[in-house]
């Protein structure tokens, strides 16, 4: 009987073996098939976190766009703003002309002609202070050094008078609007000795 016994014990070591084996092989078949999924749950939580930080990207780009386009919407406001006046400025400039030609032409030391020219005198003056409220300026370079910039050289005489490539004589003002030149002085700049 122990033979029978020992016999049925080695079956059962074997069942047992058999059935831990068995056990263990499900084990590392489970183990494996997690180990894969996790795998394949790391790979899907890293392209998610690739779309999350593209889409970050893309939500700053959009933001900085929006910003980008208030600024620029923001500077066209204000040089329209600024310069809207130009082209009212540019026709009231002949008249500013015309009036000082209207000095030129009379005196006020002549009794014929002093009630004009304190009519336009003062004229003149009222017009260019309203003007200037609005940021218009006069270009007057003479005795200035000639600048290419804000002046327009008609001619170069020599002169004794005069340093060298200085106005010697304005022919017609020039205008400003808000720093922006409007028109430039046409002036005769010296050549010097």
């Amino acid at each position: 009987m122990s033979k029978e016994l020992d016999q049925a014990a080695t079956e059962a070591e074997k069942v047992i073996d058999t059935e831990i084996n068995a056990d263990e092989a499900s084990l590392v078949d489970e183990l494996t098939q997690a180990n894969f999924r996790i795998e394949e749950l790391e790979q899907q939580l890293a392209a998610e976190q690739a779309k999350v930080a593209e889409q970050q990207d893309s939500v700053v780009r959009a933001a900085a766009e929006v910003e980008n386009m208030r600024r620029r919407a923001a500077v066209d406001v204000e040089k329209a703003h600024k310069f809207a006046l130009e082209k009212f400025v540019n026709e009231l400039l002949p008249v500013l002309d015309n009036m000082e030609r209207a000095l030129a032409g009379t005196s006020p030391t002549d009794e014929a002609t002093k009630a004009v020219y304190e009519g336009v005198e003062l004229t003149l003056k009222t017009l260019i202070k309203a003007v200037e409220k609005f940021g218009v300026t006069q270009v007057d370079p003479l005795g200035a050094a000639f600048n290419p910039e804000h002046h327009q050289a008609i001619g170069m005489q020599p002169s004794e008078d005069h340093p060298a490539n200085s106005v010697m004589m304005v022919m017609q003002k020039g205008y400003m609007l808000n720093d922006r030149l409007l028109r430039p002085a046409m002036v005769m700049v010296s050549q010097g000795k």
